[in-house]
Formats: C-alpha cells, structure tokens, sequence
C-alpha cells in the first residue's frame, strides 16, 4: 500500500460501513463498494469517518472492515483511516493495528475539549508523539488533520492550523470542512506558497463537497468527503485542473440538489445509504442504531431528484 504523502491530490472518497438488515458487518457488499469507488474513479478512500459509522463499530469490527477493504482495494489506490477517539491508548491502539494491516495513514480530529489555540497545539503535540512511536523503520506515521467543526465544536483558525502543521512533520493533508471557510482554506494555501510552512495536501470535506468549485480555485487539491455519487466530484476535479473551469461548476450544479438533500442533518446517512443500495452497491440501507429512518416522502423526493439529475447529465452530454 501506497504510504499517504503530501502530494496527494483527487478524491479520496468517505466510505460508508455496509451493514446486513440485522445490523451485522456485510463484507460482501463492502467488496462490492470498493469496487463501485475504484470504477468511478476515486484516487483513494477514507474508512471509519463520522458517516462510517466508526463510534458504532466495536474495535473488533473496525478492524475487520479495516482489513476487508484493504485486502479489496489491494494497493490499487492510498487508504486512510480515522482513528479519533477520546483517549491516545485507543488511537495508538487502533493506528498500530490498521497500520500494520497495511493502511497508507490514518486521520485525526480535535476532541471536543480542547478550546483555545493553546489547547489544540499541545493536543497535536501529543497526537505527534504518539504517532512518532508507533512507525517501522524510524518513520512516524503519516496523519491527516481533520477540520470540522460542525461536528467536534473545535473552531481552528488558519493561525492555529498553521501553527500545527509546523510542529507536527509527519502530518502531510489537511481535510479542510470548515464553512464559511474559503478564506481559510485560501490563507492557509497562501503560507505554503509563500513557504511560511511546507506544504501539505489539502482536500475539502463539507459534505458532498457542497462548495467543491470554489474550493478547487482557492487551493484546494481535491476532496475528501463522501456522497452516493462520488464520479461527480472525480469528473468536477478533473474538468477544474484540466483547465475547463466553467464545465466543471455545470457538472457540480447538476448533482447539487441531490447533494444538498443528502447532506441535511440528521438524514443524511440514511440517504445516501439508500441511494447506494438504490445504485446496487450495498445489499441494504441498514445504519446502526441511533440511527434515522426515511418517509414514504423522503423517498419520493429523493426519486424526483435523481430522475432531474439523470436529465441535465443527458443536456450535458454527461449521462
């Protein structure tokens, strides 16, 4: 497996976890996943986010959901790993177990508890350390700094994140989900270019990747977010670096009513695993519980929407 470096670029799709309809790991639909995710295109993959599921997985599971991806994608494209959690015995823990399993890099959030900006460098502080232990042959392991904070409640300014990225050499991305966040993302870009720090790959998240143009032309280097349609965000990518700038928000404003419906708050994983297992890609839209579960009309909606989507792809010659 390819180790995650800083050169990163494209998309590295958020997968979800496939459950059966009793709530089990299905390691065959994840087969079949990984397959979907290969063919449209993505350059890598990122398990056990917060659409994952992960806090719902015991530490068993993770690793063997873990170990079926790796042994699917087969050193075909880069896969990383979160591995947040509370405490460093269960990160250090969870990071040696998928690491020798043959993962490329692993994923990290602020906790909830850390506030100030002198809070979450001395946190970081610690994440480096751990991680410094843990590499073969003298290296650290390579982690991504996660930035999301609709989810952690940890707001992270362009300073602090600067201010990390220059104390923490092993973390080589930064997956940029802050919004209202472009001017961020453009700042932090602007310290790499003018080698105020090395520079690292940034890949975007908010959901779907809702601003996913504009964050392309701020600096962006790909995405790092999940959506049931992840060949919209490869073929909004590849249009946006080939130069084709205009092509690439037509293809992004086709799948963005869909985008936008499957990332409301509390429904969002339900949609998208229904629309996976509506496109035969997992056998079942099962999510653990607590989970959401979708109306006869949220059905309809999602209907209408894919049958306009299928429409405008046609008028762009893009179906």
């Amino acid at each position: 497996m390819k180790t995650l470096d800083a050169a990163a670029r494209g998309v590295y799709l958020i997968t979800v976890t496939p459950f059966t309809d009793s709530g089990a790991l299905d390691l065959a639909s994840t087969d079949r996943m990984v397959d979907f995710c290969l063919d449209k295109g993505v350059s890598g993959l990122t398990v056990l986010g917060i659409m994952g599921e992960a806090p719902k997985l015991t530490a068993e599971e993770s690793r063997v959901f873990v170990r079926q991806v790796l042994a699917r994608v087969a050193g075909r494209v880069p896969v990383v790993v979160g591995v947040s959690a509370p405490g460093f015995a269960p990160m250090r823990e969870l990071t040696e177990s998928v690491m020798a399993l043959g993962a490329s890099g692993v994923m990290v959030a602020p906790p909830s508890t850390v506030r100030t900006d002198d809070q979450i460098a001395a946190y970081f502080e610690m994440v480096n350390e751990t991680f410094s232990k843990i590499g073969t042959g003298g290296a650290a392991v390579p982690w991504v700094l996660q930035d999301h904070p609709v989810a952690t409640g940890v707001q992270m300014t362009a300073g602090v994140i600067t201010r990390v990225l220059k104390n923490s050499p092993s973390c080589v991305m930064l997956k940029h989900e802050d919004c209202p966040g472009l001017n961020k993302l453009a700042a932090i870009r602007a310290a790499s270019d003018k080698s105020e720090i090395r520079h690292v790959s940034i890949l975007c998240g908010n959901g779907g990747g809702l601003f996913l143009p504009e964050e392309l032309s701020r600096g962006a280097d790909g995405a790092m977010t999940g959506f049931a349609y992840p060949e919209m965000m490869v073929d909004v990518c590849r249009a946006h670096e080939s130069g084709h700038v205009e092509r690439a928000h037509d293809l992004f404003d086709a799948y963005l009513p869909l985008a936008r419906y499957e990332q409301q708050q509390g429904i969002g994983l339900a949609v998208r695993k229904h629309l996976l297992a509506m496109r035969g890609v997992i056998a079942s839209a099962m999510a653990r519980r607590p989970a959401p579960k979708l109306s006869a009309a949220d059905v309809a909606d999602i209907e209408r929407l894919v049958r306009r989507q299928d429409r405008r792809l046609a008028e762009l010659g893009a179906a």
